[in-house]
C-alpha cells in the first residue's frame, strides 16, 4: 500500500535553452515490507512523473529514489523536494496532467530481479510559469 501527493510546486519556469523545468515537493507514504522475503537482498524504489505529449504517448521522469536495504526500513514516510527536476523538451508542461507512480525493483540474493509499479496520484501543473 502506498500514496503520494504533491504538496507544493516550488518552481516552474522555462530554461534558457527553452525547456520547461519543474521542482516540486511531495509526500510519500509506502509500506513495502511485503516485498521482502528470505530471498530479498534489497529493494530499489523510485517515484516517476508520467505524462503524455504530442510527441510521446508516455514520458517518464524520475523525481526521487531510494535503496531500501531491509524490511525494518521498508515503511517509507517522507516529505521531500524532488531529488531530480521534472524537465521536458520544449514548453509543453504548462497545464499538463501528471501522474505520480511508485516503481520498485526487488533485488534477490539468487534469481531474477522482480519489478513492479503502482500509480499513486495525479496533479495538474499550472497554466503559467511561477517564476
Amino acid at each position: 500500500e502506498a500514496q503520494a501527493h504533491v504538496t507544493k510546486i516550488n518552481r516552474f519556469h522555462k530554461q534558457i535553452n527553452g525547456n520547461d523545468k519543474v521542482t516540486l515537493t511531495f509526500s510519500l507514504s509506502a509500506n513495502l515490507e511485503s516485498l521482502f522475503t528470505w530471498n530479498t537482498k534489497q529493494v530499489f524504489a523510485f517515484v516517476t512523473a508520467e505524462y503524455e505529449t504530442a510527441k510521446n504517448s508516455l514520458n517518464q521522469v524520475s523525481l526521487w529514489d531510494s535503496i531500501i536495504p531491509d524490511k525494518d526500513q521498508a515503511n517509507v514516510q517522507v516529505e521531500v523536494k524532488s531529488k531530480y527536476p521534472l524537465i521536458d523538451q520544449g514548453t509543453s508542461l504548462r497545464g499538463k496532467k501528471v501522474q505520480l507512480v511508485l516503481h520498485w525493483h526487488i533485488m534477490p540474493n539468487a534469481g531474477a530481479m522482480i519489478r513492479g509499479k503502482m500509480p499513486l496520484s495525479e496533479f495538474t501543473l499550472p497554466d503559467t510559469y511561477t517564476s
